[in-house]
């Protein structure tokens, strides 16, 4: 018996994931998304996966540039999380004029200065998987590794890591 797609989404909707930035720079601008599909996948060589809806822009331009950043987002980002999740949203430049960040060297895609962590990275390999694409890239380099509490995604809700809903501040 096939699974209801709505309650296959309420059954993970109870997995608690971190969140992530996604940054591409193409010819024409900066392309970014949250994620919250993202997994290690090996230290040696060090290769990341991120899954992404296989008809979105954001695949498709990593997949025609072949390289880009990944921005591990602490609480701290959960405002930044909500505006990179949003459709019909403008260049990621726009989004982060009030947020520090640089070009990673490797891939020149934005990383932001305050993230838990960033790794710039080329694209390994993409698996068609269903309505989505499982991107794995990797890391060329570790461009920030900071500190703070990571910003959690669970029951369709940016939390802390103990489950408590972020509130604005």
């Amino acid at each position: 018996m096939p699974v209801d797609p709505a309650t296959f989404s309420a059954a993970l909707r109870q997995y608690a994931a971190g969140v992530g930035l996604l940054t591409v720079r193409d010819d024409i601008d900066d392309v970014g998304t949250t994620v919250s599909s993202v997994m290690s996948v090996s230290a040696d060589p060090p290769l990341v996966a991120v899954g992404l809806a296989a008809d979105g822009y954001p695949a498709e331009v990593l997949q025609a540039v072949g390289r880009g950043a990944l921005s591990l987002l602490g609480t701290r980002h959960a405002i930044l999380a909500s505006r990179f999740s949003s459709a019909g949203r403008p260049s990621a430049r726009h989004l982060l004029e009030s947020v520090p960040w640089h070009r990673a060297q490797a891939s020149g895609a934005i990383v932001l200065d305050g993230a838990l962590a960033a790794v710039d990275c080329t694209v390994h390999s993409v698996v068609g998987a269903g309505d989505h694409l499982l991107v794995l890239l990797q890391v060329e380099d570790v461009p920030v590794l900071g500190e703070g509490d990571p910003l959690v995604r669970l029951r369709g809700r940016f939390t802390d890591p103990a489950g408590q809903p972020l509130r604005r501040p």
